[in-house]
């Protein structure tokens, strides 16, 4: 499997990355931008990410305007809902603080930090992406 982490804060980049990199080849970005050229590379490599990780708030490119590029960029692709990048957001916002309809539904599911190794791997295998 093929992970993106995307996550401007240090620790939290550095745990996703070690508690994640059992479960596939891992890769960071910083911020919307750098998630966004990370997935057009995988597509021009012909080896896309099954999963990304995407903290909402970032500088520069925010999660909100990253992940609704990376849904336009499959769309142009034709890569079929079935064949699309899963995309977890992670966020430290409390649940009452995330106005949800401006992801128009486009991503699996969010993940609230701190985030909790066991629940986060419980939530990647509902998505049938380990076993």
């Amino acid at each position: 499997m093929r992970i993106l982490i995307v996550e401007d804060d240090f620790t939290s980049r550095m745990f996703m990355r070690k508690f994640l990199s059992k479960y596939g080849e891992c890769d960071v970005a910083v911020d919307g931008i750098e998630a966004i050229d990370a997935y057009i590379s995988s597509l021009n490599e012909g080896h896309p990410y099954n999963l990304i990780c995407l903290d909402i708030m970032m500088p520069r490119l925010d999660g909100i305007s990253a992940l609704k590029s990376i849904r336009e960029l499959e769309k142009k692709k034709s890569i079929t809902i079935a064949k699309r990048v899963k995309i977890i957001i992670t966020t430290s916002m409390k649940e009452n603080e995330i106005d949800m309809s401006v992801f128009d539904s486009e991503f699996e599911t969010v993940a609230y930090k701190p985030i909790k190794a066991d629940k986060f791997a419980d939530v990647m295998k509902n998505l049938g992406l380990i076993e």
